[in-house]
């Protein structure tokens, strides 16, 4: 009798454990809807006849307007956004030293005047009376030294004025060129400070390229050369010209300095924006590149990659080694491989083991 109730213990903890194992399992299972994906593959580039490289849009002149004196700012004149022609009064700062120092400069110009007049008188009455004999050599050429240095004191008084009225350039800040004005860094009130940037201008629709292009390619580049240049933020391609060429890279860290004259723009081409430049160059190696647009890559510190599906339709994150940048696609060194497929797109996060269905 004992044996048999031992039996039937062992039968139902067996049932139990068993049991307990099956609902497990049931509650370890993904019953979550698939993500659905977009799966692009991959084509090495057989014909890409450019060489992109990122760049920064700027006005061909501008200025950043600063004073010499120091004083406080009495009255801006003008807002950003307004445009100013040449020679308009942008900014006043307070002149009232400069005035006395003024006030100082014409007195000792009419006080340098006075004596130049009367040592001229005694000069010319002197050389009348060495013409006669009534005088020595001596007193003669004391009378002309006395008429010399008196001169020199007015040219030097006159000087000096012109010296405070250069110094009323720097309290009247103008506009260099007509323009428009692009920033305003100071305030009525506030201090303006020798070297301190006061007012931006530039002139619109008249914009230039910076570019840096690698080592490898700089002997390539000439100038005069007609590019392509995309403005990613407005959708929009430009003409330009290569305008310079740096033939140094010892600041730029083997990078060298490229600038683009770009044609007549409209209005939605501002200063700031960035570019991709496209030169029109033969590239050997363009048969083994292989191409992904940087929207589809995954990013994590420094680190890239892209999501691919697995054989089980799950998703399959996989690190990539990133080459150069050619407009809105990056070279993939190494990670992926020619005719090989990769998410493009997802209709919900993306994580490794995720359920994915291709659209």
């Amino acid at each position: 009798m004992k044996k048999y109730i031992y039996i039937i213990t062992l039968l139902s903890a067996s049932i139990f454990i068993t049991s307990c194992g099956s609902e497990d399992k049931k509650a370890g299972t993904d019953n979550s809807p698939a993500i659905k994906v977009v799966v692009n593959k991959i084509k090495a580039n057989s014909n890409n006849p450019f060489l992109s490289v990122s760049g920064k849009i700027q006005a061909t002149n501008s200025a950043d307007l600063s004073t010499r004196i120091m004083g406080f700012v009495t009255k801006v004149h003008v807002n950003v956004g307004d445009k100013v022609r040449k020679g308009q009064l942008l900014v006043s700062i307070n002149n009232t030293d400069l005035q006395a120092k003024k006030a100082q400069v014409n007195a000792g110009i009419t006080q340098a005047q006075t004596a130049f007049t009367n040592a001229e008188k005694n000069y010319n009455r002197f050389k009348n009376l060495m013409a006669s004999n009534s005088i020595s050599q001596k007193e003669m050429d004391d009378m002309t030294a006395n008429y010399q240095m008196a001169k020199a004191g007015l040219e030097s008084a006159k000087q000096m004025k012109n010296e405070i009225n250069a110094q009323f350039t720097y309290s009247n800040i103008t506009a260099p060129f007509s323009g428009v004005i692009t920033s305003k860094n100071i305030e009525e009130g506030d201090m303006a400070n020798p070297g301190m940037p006061l007012i931006s201008l530039e002139t619109p629709n008249n914009f230039e390229v910076i570019a840096m292009v690698p080592e490898t390619e700089i002997s390539q580049i000439k100038k005069g050369t007609n590019v392509n240049v995309l403005v990613k933020a407005i959708g929009k391609t430009v003409q330009g010209k290569v305008s310079e060429v740096s033939s140094s890279a010892k600041n730029t860290g083997g990078q060298f300095l490229v600038k683009i004259t770009l044609a007549k723009t409209d209005d939605s081409i501002l200063s700031g924006m960035f570019a991709t430049v496209q030169f029109p160059l033969e590239r050997k190696s363009a048969s083994s590149m292989v191409l992904i647009p940087t929207e589809a890559l995954v990013k994590n510190g420094q680190l890239s990659g892209v999501y691919t599906v697995s054989t089980s339709n799950t998703a399959l994150l996989r690190w990539l080694r990133l080459g150069r940048t050619y407009g809105d696609k990056v070279e993939v060194l190494s990670g992926l491989n020619a005719d090989e497929a990769y998410i493009f797109s997802a209709e919900g996060k993306l994580y490794n083991g995720a359920k994915v269905s291709i659209q």
